[in-house]
């Protein structure tokens, strides 16, 4: 369990499945996750995802919880990591809406690049974020990630066509920016 100031970080439970099943459906989330088509997710699938988290060493997700109310509110992880050259690629979502744009996703994100350059040996953090998500760029901003290039065009959303973003921090400058 990785504490912060109002959350923590803590494994994944079969308790939450539930609910972060409805989160997945939450247009806000899923349109914000995938570049695949925006289907809705099921109890079934949910499952089925949370049942391969053991097997595969290179991935680490983790739920997201208040620790006043101890309530399951997103989550973030490690999707892949590459042991072969230092790189660690991240997501996250806040999937109930009382909770986004109020700092939970910027301090678990946080909590998340800690765990990741303090425990495990990664000279590199990326992640990718649509272009029109700027809550969500924002908030990676504050946590150092730069923007590295974009993919442009990559995603088709809502009838228009949008870029991905790539976006990373180093080692070295997050622990930079740390002194």
């Amino acid at each position: 369990m990785i504490i912060g100031e109002r959350i923590r970080l803590r494994g994944i439970e079969r308790k939450d499945l539930e609910l972060a099943c409805r989160y997945m459906n939450d247009p806000d989330v899923i349109l914000n996750l995938w570049t695949m088509i925006p289907y809705p997710m099921t109890m079934e699938k949910e499952e089925k995802w949370f049942e391969e988290q053991n097997k595969n060493n290179n991935i680490y997700n983790f739920a997201i919880e208040t620790i006043n109310e101890s309530k399951y509110i997103g989550g973030c992880g490690i999707n892949n990591l590459d042991w072969n050259n230092s790189t660690a690629t991240v997501g996250i979502y806040i999937g109930d809406k009382n909770y986004r744009s109020k700092g939970y996703g910027t301090e678990a994100m946080k909590l998340l690049l800690d765990f990741i350059f303090n425990q495990i040996n990664v000279n590199r953090v990326e992640l990718y974020v649509f272009s029109f998500n700027e809550r969500a760029i924002k908030s990676y901003k504050k946590n150092g990630f730069v923007e590295e290039g974009r993919l442009r065009q990559r995603l088709f959303r809502n009838g228009k066509f949008h870029d991905e973003i790539v976006m990373s921090v180093l080692r070295e400058e997050y622990f930079k920016d740390k002194k």
